[in-house]
Order: structure tokens, then sequence, then C-alpha cells
């Protein structure tokens, strides 16, 4: 039976929020974690070392850490982040003996994650039901007695956002020594839409824009990107911005506090005085799945500015760099001109008004960056959607130059660097020939599994192991319901975590749960103290290093884990050193900078340059690693991302994160940026519609997938509130939302699950 929440928060409701982002509000918003966790004294200061030189890197989302840092270097969510690791509670071996696992699975994710930290290794009793407590040698030793017995092409290693570049290194050598390039992780449900829209377009699979851009743009252009809640520390960069003139053009079906007005909770006369910042000077509510209507109707706007400023002897567009630069801009501009605008507004759900006032603002810009998010990866056309956001900016030469460039704002802490250094399902991604020479083996070259089609390969019982590097996988993907029933046909599963979640309570016939260190604990081995590195979403190289004790004598580090894994599974190799490597990380180091030396040459010597070091990116540079060796454009005939047609009484529905979580994390139950407290069981929808399907505030409904694939999805319990949203739209929240995504429904080219254009039903 799930635990009693209302001790810890608000009664449920919604209330207009008035008050910017920041503020006093995320002050309270800090203090209310503090208090749940029941961190101590000693917990202040950590959080003054984070995201410093020399400290610990965050281990919520990438943001950059900045040279020039803050007196506090961390944010709202960033803090609730380090205080949920630094919990005095402790989830140890007498609470397993007092719980079964199928008792747990009736608990919320938020109650599962208050029993604080794992302190002991555990295996899995399925007569009993229960975890019991084991030792690591054992641990190993059965797990890689597993693995040898089976096809290794079968078994998955995933990864979660948070592993250090130095885990992620051994884990995929690990994997491929061993015999498969099954190597998915969690950009896979995010970005893994950039990775392959702009390896195509630009021949760099991550973005082009540094800190140092911010400073020196004219505008910015936000396109399905929440800093307020995603990245907070974000909004420091656009007050200045904002502050110096920079017109901010926000699309998003969502008005997301954070992009409308900001007060610096780290200026005392902003807090005592309440001033305020506007930060976007044009906000468009988008229909989701219109992105790409309206970048066509942005490109339409520049091709008719440019024909005007022919007439006067000037051009809009960078006509010399399109010449030396760019391929494929025919047929793109004939398909643009082509478009009518009648079917630009009907599928962006805006005015051609408001797109030319956007667009207007883009032509006079000289440099221009452009910010995304999951708002345009995460539909079943989502490549078309980033690959046309290229499109606009090589119109007038915004990618390569200073100020200019186009950015996805990556979600964890290392996601982005994690395929930096070879977590990666597609080994031509991955330098296998120096692998091969470097540790004298031959690795596998098919291709790999991605989350999708682990899933696939699950349900279809083709997957016999997985093993799970961190993360809440269970909770995360698509058809949540249908994975939790294959899911215990697996031989093998094995999850590395910091807390107990959802996805340690489904387990395959032989299953144990390994508890890790946290980021923010001393990682103390052979040769002493650790640090790690991480990248961060502007491709900077960061050292992390922690000093406060570990929650348990017990735990180990994820290096010393993997290594334990790898040692127990595989045949002894002259090359491969795993108890020297876990004991001094600089050794790791120095085989990533074997491994990759353009990017990692001299990695020890250059891992604490403030504000990290540059790994470069050649795109910047305008060197196009591309098929034609110049930028691409793309031509699309589609102008929805959506992947469905409207039908009567069929919504588009935005699966969201609310303001008191981060990824599968639930920190507590106060969505106070869009006034929502002490619920996430709600459906978002605007008065119009609710009045039109004759429901009424506070009735309580069901969702039901609308995909048409014989599939019955349905997710009950919501109490329809009303909400800024589209015409057609409707919202509410991940991961509760999940079990109504087909697996089917992603994106054609990544893979990347569609979870912002669900096709949805309301039952009353």
């Amino acid at each position: 039976m799930s635990q009693d929440t209302s001790a810890h928060d608000p009664e449920p409701g919604t209330v207009h929020y008035d008050s910017p982002a920041g503020g006093w509000g995320s002050v309270r918003g800090i203090a209310s974690i503090f208090g749940k966790e029941w961190a101590t004294p000693l917990a202040t200061e950590t959080l003054f070392r984070q995201n410093k030189p020399r400290g610990f890197m965050c281990v919520s989302c990438s943001w950059a850490k900045p040279a020039d840092h803050h007196p506090f270097e961390f944010c709202e969510n960033g803090a609730k982040a380090t205080l949920w690791e630094l919990t005095s509670r402790r989830c140890t071996p007498e609470f397993f003996a007092k719980h079964t696992l199928t008792e747990l699975r009736q608990w919320s994710d938020y109650d599962l994650e208050q029993q604080g930290r794992l302190t002991h290794p555990l295996r899995y009793d399925r007569a009993r039901d229960r975890y019991v407590p084991c030792g690591w040698d054992e641990a190993f030793r059965e797990i890689g007695a597993e693995l040898r017995r089976l096809d290794p092409k079968t078994a998955v290693f995933y990864t979660s956002g948070r592993a250090s570049l130095e885990t992620s290194y051994l884990y995929a050598l690990f994997a491929r020594l061993y015999g498969h390039n099954n190597l998915p992780d969690s950009s896979n449900m995010c970005h893994e839409t950039t990775s392959v829209a702009l390896k195509e377009t630009i021949g760099a699979s991550v973005g082009t824009v540094v800190f140092d851009d911010l400073q020196n743009c004219d505008a910015m252009f936000f396109f399905g990107q929440n800093p307020g809640t995603n990245s907070p520390r974000f909004l420091h960069p656009l007050r200045q911005a904002a502050r110096r003139g920079v017109e901010i053009i926000t699309f998003n079906p969502v008005r997301e506090r954070g992009l409308e007005v900001f007060t610096n909770p780290q200026s005392p006369v902003e807090m005592l005085t309440g001033q305020e910042t506007r930060i976007s000077t044009q906000y468009h509510q988008v229909r989701p799945g219109g992105d790409i209507a309206v970048l066509m109707g942005l490109c339409k706007h520049v091709f008719a500015a440019d024909d005007a400023a022919k007439a006067e002897g000037r051009r809009v567009l960078d006509v010399d760099f399109l010449a030396q630069h760019t391929h494929g801009l025919e047929a793109f501009e004939a398909k643009v001109r082509a478009t009518p605008w009648e079917a630009i507004e009907r599928e962006s759900g805006l005015s051609r008004r408001d797109i030319e006032a956007a667009g207007q603002v883009y032509v006079e810009a000289d440099r221009v960056c452009a910010f995304y998010g999951m708002g345009l990866t995460q539909h079943a056309h989502g490549h078309d959607n980033v690959a046309l956001l290229v499109n606009l900016l090589l119109l007038r030469g915004n990618i390569g130059r200073d100020g200019t460039g186009i950015s996805p704002v990556r979600g964890h802490s290392n996601v982005q660097g994690q395929r930096t250094v070879g977590i990666s399902e597609k080994p031509e991604l991955v330098p296998l020939d120096r692998l091969a020479a470097q540790y004298g083996f031959e690795p596998p070259r098919d291709k790999g599994l991605n989350t999708v089609e682990t899933c696939e390969g699950i349900l279809a019982g083709t997957v016999h192991a997985f093993i799970g590097l961190g993360g809440n996988f269970l909770r995360a993907i698509p058809e949540t319901e249908r994975m939790e029933a294959a899911w215990p046909r697996m031989r093998l599963t094995v999850q590395v975590a910091t807390k107990l979640n959802r996805s340690h309570l489904v387990n395959g016939e032989i299953a144990y749960l390994l508890p890790c260190l946290g980021r923010t604990e001393e990682d103390r081995q052979e040769s002493g103290p650790q640090a790690v590195t991480i990248e961060d979403t502007f491709s900077c190289i960061q050292g992390s290093l922690a000093r406060r004790s570990p929650a348990s004598e017990h735990l180990r580090s994820e290096i010393a884990i993997v290594a334990g894994l790898a040692k127990a599974t595989l045949a002894p190799n002259p090359k491969v050193t795993w108890d020297e490597w876990a004991g001094d990380y600089a050794r790791i180091r120095d085989l990533i900078a074997e491994t990759y030396p353009e990017e990692f040459h001299d990695f020890n010597a250059r891992m604490w340059t403030p504000g990290g070091f540059y790994r470069g990116n050649s795109a910047r540079e305008r060197i196009w690693k591309t098929k034609s060796g110049k930028a691409e454009f793309t031509t699309t005939e589609r102008l929805s991302s959506t992947g469905f047609a409207d039908a009567p009484g069929r919504y588009r529905l935005i699966t969201l994160r609310s303001n008191d979580q981060f990824n599968t994390t639930i920190y507590g139950y106060s969505d106070r940026l869009r006034g929502i407290e002490g619920t996430r069981t709600v459906l978002l929808i605007n008065p119009d519609e609710m009045r039109r399907a004759n429901l009424r505030e506070g009735q309580v409904v069901a969702l039901v997938g609308d995909a048409q694939d014989g599939v019955e999805r349905i997710v009950s319990g919501l109490t329809v509130t009303p909400f800024s949203l589209p015409d057609g739209c409707l919202g509410a929240y991940y991961p509760e939302m999940n079990p109504l995504i087909p697996l089917s429904h992603h994106d054609a080219q990544s893979k990347t699950p569609a979870a912002k254009s669900v096709p949805v039903r309301i039952r009353a």
C-alpha cells in the first residue's frame, strides 16, 4: 500500500501563479527539499562547492559550469538533486525484510525514493519475493557466470546520463570485449533525434554554440525548451541577454514561466524589491507537431525579405556562405515558395502575422543562436524539426560565427559525454580499429540495440539479460504495462543505483541490486581520492571531485562495479587491467586520450581548466563532415511532425515534467511555476476545449490511446484542469502518461519516442 504523502505536500489544487521564475519561490523550493531529506548542516557546505573549480559537478542537468562562476552556482533543481543524494534516510536490508516487491509495486515513485540511500548489495530471492543482502564477490561471481552462459548478442548494457566519462568508457569497453554493441542510453529517449539530424546536416552530432556565444548574439530563438524547470541556471545568461536588448523569440505550446519573467535569487536588490526581468519579447504557442510549419513560415519570410532587398541592391541571404558552404538550397527554396501560407497557419496554429513578426527579428539580427529541447525531438518526424531549424540558420550564415549557432539543450548531466567516449549502439560512431589495436581484440562490428529496439527484443523474448548502470528504465520507456509484463521473462537483470525506484521491483529470473556512490561522495581507491569528468551541453569537459562521506561503508563506485563485473565475466587479457584502472582513474583518462587523441589529448593536465576544456566541433569551424562535404539543406513534403492525422475527438498529448522532478525522480508534488500543487494526476486543457468536450473543472476522466493499432492503452483518474494550451492539445505528466505511448510511435530516423504528440481521446 502506498504511503500517505499528505504530511509532506500541499493540499491538491491549482492556483494562478503570478510570480516570476527564480525569486523567493526558488528559495522556498530548496528549503522544502532540505526538510524532506533530513539533510545535515554539512549539506550547505557541499552546495557551495557545486559546479565550481575543484568542486563536484551537479548530477542534474548538463548546463555549462562557467569559469566566471556565481557565488551560488546551483539552481533550485540542482540543489534538489544534491540534497536528494545527501539525504539522511537509509534503505537498508531491514526495510526489504519487511516488504515484498509485490507490495512495493503499489507504492508511488515518490514514496519509493523517499526510503533513502541503498546501503548494501542485494540479491532477489524469488521464493520470498524479497531482496536479501549478499556480498560483492558473490554478486560479481554469479552475474559473471550468467553472462558467460548467454549469447552476448542477447544482453543489453544500458547507461543513464549520470555516469562519468571514465565509467562510460570502461562500460563500453566491457560490452565490446564481451561481444556486443547493445549500448542504449538515456539519449535514445530524448536527443537521439539531434544526434542523427545534426550529423546528417552539419556533420557534427552535437550543438555548435559555446557559452561565450550567449554574450555575443543579437537574437535567440527557442523551440520546445523550458529552462525554468529543465536548466534553471540558463536563466542567468538569459536575463543578461534580455537586459542588453537581445530579442528572445519563443515557440512553445506551453507558456513556461522561465521564458516569461525571472527574478535573480542571487541578487539582494531584486529579491528585496521584487524586480523582474522580462525574458521573451515574443511568445508563440505553436500546436504540438506544428514546428515544421513554423520553420517553413520563417524561411518563407526570409526569402520574401531577400526578394525585397534585391530590389534595393541588398541581400538578406548570406549568398557567399550559401555558395561556398551549403548544398541543396535550390530544392528547399522551391519547396518553401510553393508552400501556401494557409497550410502553414493551419498546421502551426499561428497566424501569418505572428510568424512574420518573428521572421523579421531573424532577418534584422546579425547574429542568431537557436535553442531547442524535446519539444522538437520527441515527435514522429522530429528529425525534420531539427533539420529545418538548421535550414533557417544556414540561410543567413548563422552557424560557424561567434554569437551564432544551434544548441540542443541536453538534459542529464553527462548524457552527451557518454556518446563521446563510446556509449553507442552504432559501430560507425566508435573508433573500433583503435580499440582493437589498443586492447588486442576484434570488436563486434554489427549494429547494437537502441532503447526502442531493446524494448522490442524484451517483448519478443530475444533479450535475455539487462544490466542497468543507473536510471529508471522501466519508468522512462513507452508501453509501461506491456514492458513490465514481459520483463520477468529475462534470465538476468542487474541494476546499479543510489536509491530505490520502480525498475528495481520488476526482475528477471536472477536479479541483483547494486548500490553505488553518488557524485557528492568521496571516492577513495588504492591511489587515493579520485576525481571523475563529465561533458556539458556546450562540449566542455569538467573535472568533478567529491568530499562527502559515503552513505554506507558497503557502497562501491560505479567504476569499481563495472570493473568487478567485467573481471568476473571476461577471460584474462594482458592489455586489460581492470584492477589497476579501478585503483587510479587517471589511468582511465590516459586510455580515453589514447582512443580519442583529437578531443582528449593531455586529458589529465586539462581536466581542471576553469569552465572546462572545449573538445571542439568541426561544424563550428565550418568543416562539414557530411556526404557532400557541405552543410545540407533538408527538404520535406510534410508540415506536421506528429505522424498521425487529425480526427474528431482526437487530441495531441504533450507529456511534461513538473518543477518538482528531474527525469523520473519525483522530489515532491509542487509544480509551482504552473500553479499546480499537491497532485500529479491532472489533465491540462484549455477552457474552450473543455466547453467543446462538455467537461467541467475538477471532473475525473481517463485518457485512452488512439494509435489505431489494436492495443488498448488507458490512464485513469485524471482531474480536468483548465490551462493555457493550444486547441486540440492536452498536457499531463511524465512518466505517468508513458503507458499511452506506443513503442512504434517514435521518430522515423532516430527512434526517439514521440512523447510530445501522442494521439489520445478523453473518456469521461
